[in-house]
């Protein structure tokens, strides 16, 4: 929940804020303008540990939800047409330090400016991939990179590149009786490693209790590491919601091809659930990736269990166990326990 310096605060108002900050950002001011900051601040502690690495004890940063800051805001251009602008920036709080590892963009969450009308909304800059966002919409641990299955497995596994392109142009359409359509495309501006553009796209449906999704990219740049002899990556995924009332279902099925001197095929699959209980939210969800190289194979299972209790409206507290095991290796064990606040 992002809350607004005011109901319409001058972008001159955010042109001195971010300057008392050392950025250097300069606006013009408009009585039809306004911006807002927002962010959110996620913590946990406890044992953590993936399949085949010791147990380590950390307060870390980020795992439910990576923490982040940003700021966003629109001008009423008139005849229903606005132009808007986003620049947001990930944090580590557990050590002060800049970005999700180092060496991370400032701006890596997104950074971008554009325009909204009755056409949909289109947006140059760094954007979110669409298929990033049907990961996390259709998984009930959403966006964690700690202990979301899903997202661990496909962006810390399989996914060549970021779950953001920079030199990108989004467009997203207006919703059509409950369907819409997401397009992101960027292009290599002959960067090493580069062999093309990256190109995505994603269709999201929501009716009632169900929803569902079909997500596809193709990257050709933005890779790192770079595979030997890597020419481009195919990625497709399918998901779909269901709400009870007493439990929310969620399923996913994706299929990962790199193209390189050894072809890598992961083959995807998630299922899971969540359900209120005691003013919060129960959390399950299990992942299995298998990577084929040529003869050879491993796999990925990831379960996850936890329990989410909202303090108040911007404020939850949460707990968690995750046990992760990868063919050969043994089973890697988590329990940790976290806040997460938003503003």
């Amino acid at each position: 929940m992002s809350v607004s310096f005011s109901k319409s605060i001058k972008l001159v108002a955010l042109s001195s804020a971010v300057a008392t900050a050392g950025l250097g950002f300069s606006a013009a001011a408009s009585a039809q303008s306004n911006a807002t900051l927002y962010g959110l601040i996620d913590m946990s502690v406890g044992q953590f540990q993936t399949s085949g690495a010791p147990k380590v004890w950390k307060a870390e940063s980020g795992n439910m939800s990576t923490s982040y800051l940003g700021f966003k805001g629109t001008e009423d251009l008139g005849g229903g047409l606005k132009a808007k602008f986003a620049f947001e920036h990930f944090l580590r709080a557990d050590a002060g330090g800049a970005g999700r590892f180092n060496g991370d963009a400032f701006w890596a969450r997104s950074a971008y400016v554009g325009l909204q009308g009755e056409f949909g909304s289109t947006v140059i800059g760094r954007n979110t991939t669409p298929l990033f966002v049907s990961t996390l919409i259709f998984n009930a641990f959403g966006d964690s990179f700690g202990f979301a299955p899903s997202i661990r497995h496909y962006f810390l596994g399989a996914i060549a590149g970021d779950t953001a392109w920079n030199n990108s142009i989004a467009y997203s359409s207006p919703n059509f009786s409950g369907a819409s359509v997401n397009v992101l495309a960027n292009l290599g501006e002959g960067a090493a490693g580069a062999t093309g553009k990256n190109l995505g796209a994603n269709v999201l449906y929501f009716s009632g209790p169900f929803a569902g999704t079909l997500a596809w990219q193709q990257v050709k740049n933005g890779v790192f590491p770079i595979p030997s002899g890597f020419t481009a990556q195919d990625t497709l995924q399918a998901g779909v919601s269901y709400d009870l009332g007493v439990a929310k279902l969620f399923g996913q099925l994706g299929n990962v091809k790199t193209k390189a001197t050894a072809t890598v095929k992961t083959s995807l699959y998630q299922f899971g659930a969540s359900a209120p209980v005691a003013g919060g939210v129960v959390l399950a969800s299990y992942g299995n990736a298998k990577r084929e190289v040529g003869n050879t194979s491993s796999t990925n299972k990831t379960l996850s269990l936890g329990y989410d209790y909202n303090l108040s409206k911007n404020t939850d507290v949460y707990g968690v166990f995750m046990n992760d095991k990868v063919t050969g290796l043994s089973s890697g064990t988590t329990l940790a326990a976290g806040i997460r606040m938003r503003f």
